[in-house]
């Protein structure tokens, strides 16, 4: 299974914002739409990534003034991406790897979606029952 099957499955709707909106737009789109993670956009290129961590972490350090902060001053600003082609297996050891949760999809420069580590979870773990049917039925058939 690869990222393009995943983002088939769940749908490639794209909930991004502008590199122009504040921190407290952020809150409140990633409240509203229940997501971790929102890419940030500069017109049609992917210029960032800004989650929940963020948020919080930019609010303990800094206390509430910076909800009128500008995005750019909490997000991450080098995104490691994926491409459609690229295997679960691949993106469970970048996840790993790097510890984090949420990674855009990227073909040709344009932003797809976003795979996060509950969507590989659970195509792990329909892959794993598909298996585990395989086998029950191999070994029922012998």
């Amino acid at each position: 299974m690869n990222v393009g099957k995943i983002l088939e499955a769940k749908g490639s709707e794209i909930i991004a914002l502008e590199d122009t909106c504040t921190v407290l737009e952020v809150a409140k789109l990633l409240g509203e739409r229940r997501i971790g993670a929102i890419p940030i956009m500069r017109g049609a290129q992917l210029c960032g990534i800004i989650s929940e961590r963020d948020v919080v972490r930019g609010l303990a350090i800094r206390g509430g003034g910076v909800l009128a902060d500008g995005v750019s001053t909490l997000m991450t600003k080098s995104v490691v991406t994926c491409g459609m082609e690229d295997s679960v297996q691949q993106l469970m050891v970048m996840m790993t790897e790097r510890r984090i949760r949420h990674v855009p999809v990227v073909e040709n420069g344009q932003l797809k979606g976003m795979i996060s580590i509950g969507d590989v979870v659970k195509e792990r773990m329909q892959e794993t029952e598909q298996e585990a049917e395989a086998l029950k039925a191999y070994i029922s058939s012998a």
